[in-house]
């Protein structure tokens, strides 16, 4: 299924149930609460990690949706910036991102 679809469908869901399509801090909110889950389900409950990450990729698909983003192209793109970029590990061992140009180094994210 690509995300696009995850997408349409997750946002289906929430207007066929009746959740919230409106407040975006919310669900930013219960997207936290839903990533705490798949945290302690890791440390807890490894048998039931997989639908706590379903559980987060489905708000964070519901988000995009409430937002304007298409999410599918989004992580296309920012997957193709993530090649380029380079990192180096520093004196002490911290994996950090190289900044080309006047900006120092910064610790590194995906």
């Amino acid at each position: 299924m690509h995300l696009r679809e995850v997408q349409k469908r997750a946002w289906e869901n929430k207007l066929a149930k009746g959740f919230n399509t409106t407040d975006l801090p919310l669900e930013f909110a219960l997207t936290h609460a839903e990533l705490s889950e798949a945290f302690e389900a890791a440390r807890k409950h490894p048998d039931t990690l997989g639908e706590e990450l379903a559980d987060v990729l489905i708000f964070l698909a519901s988000i995009a949706e409430m937002a304007g983003v298409d999410l599918d192209s989004a992580v296309e793109a920012k997957m193709a910036k993530n090649v380029t970029r380079r990192y180096e590990r520093s004196a002490t061992g911290t994996l950090t991102k190289v900044v080309e140009g006047p900006h120092s180094s910064t610790q590194a994210t995906p």
